[in-house]
């Protein structure tokens, strides 16, 4: 009988059933199809492995210990500076927004899950979903580092989702490549933890690049 309740709250906040919207952004995974850079599995593989080693482990990861770390002191001018640094690390118009609108969709549903503090970025512009996911996993106890895995895993399903209808690839393939990439979190976990704060940062060219050309696509289905 499961009776760890931070873990069945990690659950709920990963699913892809959460109505944030995550399904309505591909973060340039569409327009690098579209320019034929992804035609395969292996394509997507060595895509989505590049923005996690060279992107979210290196930015997002170590960003959301920190913010965590934040909302556990209740130290609300460290919440606005990470929350400040994230954005500034999105390098297009796209990705800002995708961070913008998730985290403030974020902070409508937790204000309905009883977290009145997330009321105050509800309209904010320097909202991202990391700091309203790691306000969530402070005040629901959830571990630091089980919590960066959980955000990990979720861009993660999502990424391959969006390969799946946009490669296109089959549900077995999905699976596969889901499989596959899993098995680079928790190290990917291990070492954002042990980032010092001048290591912080990283820059995905094919992710910009992506993303920037998405902006001007005429015929899509993700909003980026």
């Amino acid at each position: 009988m499961v009776t760890d309740l931070s873990l069945l709250r990690l659950l709920q906040l990963v699913s892809p059933g959460l109505p944030i919207g995550m399904y309505s952004y591909s973060q340039g995974l569409e327009r690098a199809v579209e320019d034929g850079w992804i035609t395969s599995a292996e394509q997507a593989a060595d895509w989505l492995h590049g923005l996690l080693q060279n992107g979210l482990s290196r930015v997002d990861a170590p960003i959301l210990a920190r913010l965590y770390e934040a909302w556990n002191e209740n130290d609300m001018a460290a919440v606005e500076h990470w929350s400040g640094v994230l954005t500034a690390c999105r390098e297009t118009a796209e990705l800002r927004t995708e961070d913008r609108q998730t985290g403030q969709a974020l902070a409508r549903l937790l204000i309905n899950l009883e977290l009145a503090e997330a009321n105050a970025w509800l309209k904010r512009p320097d909202t991202t979903l990391a700091s309203l996911f790691a306000l969530a996993a402070a005040r629901w106890q959830i571990g630091k580092a089980d919590a960066i895995t959980g955000y990990l895993w979720g861009w993660l399903e999502n990424q391959v989702l969006c390969a799946v209808k946009l490669v296109p690839l089959g549900q077995v393939a999905g699976q596969q490549l889901l499989k596959s990439l899993a098995d680079e979190l928790p190290d990917l976990v291990n070492e954002a933890l042990h980032l010092n704060d001048d290591e912080i940062g990283g820059s995905c060219f094919g992710l910009t690049l992506a993303s920037s050309r998405h902006e001007m696509q005429y015929s899509r289905l993700f909003r980026s």
